[in-house]
């Protein structure tokens, strides 16, 4: 009688530890159940599911970062996309929905964001706009449950790699940030090599028009207009001043400069610049060298800047000093580009058109 009963009781205790390391082994238990503890780049412990499979970020740069690098995971957007865009977006995220962000025109929503169901949210901090650890804490406090994580600036492209690979790591996408900082770094070796071979007096000035009238630029040391320095031109708007935005200046100040590249991001100034005969004088304008940034799915040279303008190293590069970079590949860089970080394919005759859209001579492609 002793003896049936210790069966039966071992007989329990297996079906017990049967069921528990079927419920361990469940994909939905490690899921929801198991977690880890991460330092984020401003040395919090934040507890994080074990396996991320949804994040939404709070401002432009770092949801483009995510997006090259894990757009499955997107839970939504801090702007709306216009068709322009779209026509570069894959049609499986055209329809994200959109949950607004805290830059510019401060429209984030939390409840929206929440309601997005994001396992991770983003913080990129940046203390020279004001977004420091108070500010991620406040934004843990608002949404409560959801861990956020600090991510440095992902603003200089230069220095960008660290934030990539950080980002990749909090949310299991390592290998595709690897292969993004791998191609940023070949563009950035490249520009180092050629910026060191240009002689002082062969380097040319170059003027970064912004708004419609073309007449509000950023200066030297501003984030916006980092990729002139980074490929070796001098920013005529140098005003000694460590100034974030744009500054307003007039065509006088402009004729005056009289710069050999001009540069912009605004379609409807750079539509009207050669017929106007306030910009005729200018240099860059009489010899054809005004240039527009490609603007789709994001603005490349600026607007934000971050991971978006890693494309327009190679680009503004040729746009400055097309010789200087004759063996540099335009095309290839673009449709490499695009299939792996905008995850669209490119045929030759929609890159030239996007390249030459942009200003740029067919010959110097």
């Amino acid at each position: 009688m002793e003896k049936n009963k210790i069966i039966v009781l071992c007989f329990c205790v297996l079906m017990v530890l049967g069921l528990g390391v079927h419920f361990l082994m469940s994909p939905d238990a490690i899921n929801t159940n198991g977690s880890k503890n991460i330092t984020d780049m401003i040395n919090r412990t934040v507890q994080v599911p074990g396996t991320v499979n949804s994040v939404a970020a709070t401002s432009p740069p770092m949801t483009t970062m995510i997006y090259m690098i894990a757009p499955e995971k997107l839970t939504g957007v801090n702007f709306v996309w216009t068709d322009e865009e779209l026509k570069y977006v894959s049609n499986e995220y055209k329809n994200l929905p959109v949950i607004g962000g805290w830059f510019g025109s401060q429209d984030g929503n939390y409840e929206e964001f929440i309601a997005s169901e994001p396992d991770v949210i983003i913080e990129a901090i940046d203390e020279g706009m004001g977004v420091d650890s108070s500010t991620v804490k406040e934004r843990q406090s608002k949404f409560g449950s959801i861990p956020v994580v600090a991510v440095e600036d992902s603003t200089n492209v230069s220095a960008i790699g660290k934030s990539i690979s950080f980002l990749g790591k909090a949310i299991d996408s390592e290998d595709k940030a690897n292969e993004l900082i791998e191609f940023n770094n070949k563009y950035l070796d490249k520009v180092k090599e050629v910026d060191a071979s240009i002689p002082d007096d062969k380097r040319k000035t170059v003027y970064y028009a912004e708004s419609v009238d073309g007449l509000e630029t950023d200066t030297l040391g501003s984030s916006h207009s980092q990729l002139i320095t980074l490929c070796g031109g001098i920013n005529v708007a140098d005003t000694g001043e460590n100034n974030s935005g744009t500054i307003q200046v007039s065509i006088e100040q402009v004729i005056k400069w009289n710069p050999d590249v001009i540069i912009t991001t605004d379609p409807t100034f750079y539509e009207k610049v050669y017929s106007d005969p306030n910009w005729a004088n200018i240099d860059a304008v009489k010899n054809k060298e005004v240039y527009l940034s490609p603007q789709s799915p994001f603005k490349w040279f600026d607007r934000p800047p971050g991971a978006n303008t890693i494309i327009g190293v190679p680009w503004t590069a040729k746009v400055i000093y097309p010789d200087e970079y004759g063996d540099l590949d335009l095309k290839e860089a673009t449709q490499e580009f695009y299939e792996e970080f905008y995850h669209v394919d490119l045929d030759d005759e929609e890159v030239e058109k996007i390249l030459l859209g942009s200003g740029i001579k067919k010959e110097n492609l």
